[in-house]
């Protein structure tokens, strides 16, 4: 339990370099229940303007820091309860900072399972023990010992003073600054090292490079030290970490105060030595790979969560109506038609390619059904048999008049939303197969709409998302999601639950239920109207209503971005303008002529005034670019139509450390690695290219039995593989 009086707030300002007071409004706002994006958006006056980021980081050091706090408390109160609690131990404990710290403090006076320096103490063996450690400068290790050798005790000198150096051993082991000085050098000396194992030793694997490798501790990239991990986890790979114990073990010696004139030196020096092979070092190297895949983690998450930002804020194809088309061979091409909300009409099953017959039925169906339905866009999956597909579709409406444009959409993560309980709820009588078409149909519509139906980690555009720690992950990318949610703004009346539940303080049940009143009820025709739903008092309206939009609603301002606790002032702006409101909203002139100052005071500054002004220029403008369909070659629909020189224009679906995946239309994501990138050195992938941008490539190499494709973004020759 954390101490009452515990403030995190100095911890996190020195821990962020932030300024004070807007940590603590933060902190204050947190406690009272508010999310990040409403704070972010809402609250700038009170946090200095802190932006999402910042926020995030501060709840991350505040649950970091009350769990360390937790943690202390706990140890204080068990060594107190032991009677070995001092006023030097305290103040230790007191000020340790990290969780490590407090647990190597805690170490001597924390109870274990019976050790060989238990045993050693059970034989009586502890007087000789802290005579090896206090290094006297006078007596005989050999004769002292000899005190004790008998029944019940040890069963010669030489036992003796084993057991006597199990004692010091332990000791050494559990001495606090002795424990940090190796995790330390560990963590600054030390190299992840990595070697094939004898079973594998003459095979051909993914982790070849891997097979004799070494990096340093302090510069591995995370997606290696990953590689590697992943290699061990497969049985491929030994991983492990060395260090120069030459040098290490004189300072652990110094530390633990050796006397070299002591009789009882070479004694210590043996403990050392033993406490170092067998419990020093172990966990030692325990804790700093598990420092390093915690910083891995993180960095891989942090490419997923961005990778993932680009993709739910992908440009919308909008309120259109869209025929989706989920390619299969076997199966058959499930074709599913959804109005412009996204409402299914109709679907049917078609089997081009599998004979003439068949492939002539297909092409009346699915010529009929585009001239039934008249769908603005067809979009076809990109999974197998996804360009044949494409090709068979282009075909087939080239006789329409104004036939709707055809685009590939990335199927990643349909095929776990189709099976899902959402799905089955409502699509029930559907087959699992058409749900997926009609979820590809939606994406096209809208890319962040649907996919909040999915689990982020489904979705497919991380690395090693698999490996990673799952509670990390999902945090990270549920951040993600809800932020981008709120940043583009969510329709009352047509969002479906699932995307309700991401809105700022919403969550799954009151999103249902938002969705079963409306049901009922009809459509929301103000914002005021949510405090009508079972469940949704006004904390949370507060929180969620800015996020919220109704078009063609009682009041204009539903539309937009604008709080409805700031309807007053922008009615007063009107007023003081002598216009009416429908008149202010989306006249940039007339917005730009609000004195802003004029209005500063009663909590509004100048940060939210600047944001109300922007939202009156473009109310409700939905903050994403304007969509533009791939532009995939007709003649290129197989890896093997792929030939070193050839230039393409794909979509970028990956950023990793090393590189980006692009989609060039032939089933098989190319790799552009980092040194291709650019015709200028790129450190980060991320910093020049994002997930959904249209790329110009050039093949490189095509490995046909590997399935790999490198791909350049350079100018200038494509040079032969070295």
């Amino acid at each position: 339990m954390v101490p009452l009086q515990f403030d995190p707030c100095s911890a996190i300002v020195r821990d962020l370099k932030l300024p004070a007071p807007g940590v603590s409004a933060a902190l204050r706002l947190f406690g009272e229940g508010s999310t990040v994006p409403f704070i972010a958006r809402y609250r700038k006056e009170a946090t200095g303007g802190l932006d999402e980021t910042q926020l995030r980081a501060i709840e991350e050091r505040r649950d970091f820091h009350l769990e360390l706090e937790t943690r202390r408390d706990v140890i204080l109160r068990s060594i107190e309860e032991q009677g070995k609690l001092n006023a030097e131990l305290r103040a230790k404990l007191s000020h340790a900072t990290s969780r490590a710290e407090l647990e190597d403090l805690y170490l001597p006076y924390k109870p274990k399972r019976r050790t060989r320096a238990t045993i050693a103490r059970e034989k009586g063996l502890e007087p000789l023990g802290l005579r090896i450690l206090a290094q006297p400068l006078e007596g005989d290790p050999l004769k002292e010992a000899t005190r004790f050798v008998g029944p019940d005790r040890a069963e010669d000198v030489e036992e003796a003073l084993s057991l006597a150096r199990d004692i010091a051993a332990e000791a050494v082991a559990e001495d606090a600054a002795v424990r940090a000085l190796v995790r330390r050098s560990f963590g600054e000396e030390g190299q992840v090292v990595s070697e094939v194992t004898k079973a594998q030793a003459t095979a051909r694997t993914k982790f070849e490079q891997y097979y004799d490798y070494r990096e340093s501790v302090r510069t591995i990239p995370s997606h290696r030290f990953l590689a590697v991990r992943r290699g061990e986890q497969e049985g491929v790979l030994k991983v492990g970490l060395e260090i120069d114990s030459e040098r290490l073990l004189p300072r652990i010696a110094e530390r633990m105060g050796v006397v070299r004139r002591s009789p009882f030196a070479q004694q210590l020096i043996l403990a050392i030595l033993d406490s170092y092979k067998r419990l020093l070092a172990p966990s030692a190297e325990s804790d700093v790979l598990g420092e390093l895949k915690t910083r891995a983690d993180r960095g891989a998450i942090d490419v997923f969560a961005d990778n993932l930002k680009n993709l739910l804020l992908a440009a919308p194809l909008g309120a259109q109506s869209v025929l989706g088309v989920d390619p299969g061979i076997r199966t058959g091409c499930k074709c599913a038609a959804v109005d412009a909300t996204g409402k299914f009409l109709e679907h049917l099953t078609i089997f081009p390619g599998q004979g003439t017959a068949q492939t002539e039925r297909a092409e009346r169906d699915l010529l009929a059904l585009v001239t039934r339905r008249r769908p603005v866009a067809i979009a076809v999956g990109n999974g197998t048999a996804g360009r044949e597909t494409e090709a068979f579709v282009r075909a087939v409406i080239k006789g329409v008049e104004a036939p709707p444009f055809v685009v590939m959409v990335s199927e990643s993560g349909a095929s776990v939303y189709s099976a899902s309980e959402r799905a089955i709820e409502e699509f029930p009588d559907l087959d699992v197969t058409i749900r997926g078409a009609i979820s590809i149909a939606r994406r096209l519509q809208d890319p962040l709409a649907e996919l909040v139906k999915i689990e982020p980690a489904a979705i497919g555009v991380g690395q090693y998302q698999h490996d990673l720690k799952p509670e990390l992950l999902e945090r990270k990318l549920e951040e993600v999601v809800e932020s981008c949610v709120n940043h583009v703004g969510v329709e009352l009346n047509t969002a479906s639950a699932p995307l309700l539940a991401r809105v700022a303080g919403i969550g799954p049940k009151l999103a249902k239920k938002i969705v079963d009143h409306r049901e009922a009820k009809g459509a929301f025709t103000a914002r005021q109207e949510l405090l009508k739903v079972s469940g949704l008092g006004p904390r949370t309206f507060e929180q969620a209503a800015g996020f919220l939009r109704i078009r063609g609603g009682k009041n204009p301002l539903d539309a937009s971005a604008v709080h409805p606790e700031r309807y007053p002032l922008v009615e007063r702006m009107a007023k003081d303008l002598g216009v009416g409101l429908p008149s202010l909203l989306g006249d940039s002139s007339l917005a730009d002529r609000i004195p802003l100052q004029k209005y500063v005071g009663e909590g509004v500054g100048e940060p939210t005034l600047l944001d109300i002004q922007a939202e009156l220029k473009k109310p409700g403008r939905d903050p994403r670019a304007s969509f533009e369909p791939p532009k995939f070659r007709e003649d290129v629909t197989a890896i093997e139509d792929l030939k070193p020189g050839m230039a393409l224009e794909g979509v970028v679906t990956n950023v990793v450390a090393f590189g980006a995946f692009v989609d060039v239309g032939v089933h098989q994501d190319g790799l552009v690695h980092v040194s291709q990138l650019a015709d200028r050195f790129v450190k980060d992938p991320a910093d020049v290219v994002r997930v959904g941008d249209r790329l110009k490539v050039r093949v490189l190499e095509v490995d046909l039995a590997r399935k790999r494709i490198s791909l350049t973004a350079k100018s200038g020759p494509v040079l032969p593989p070295s």
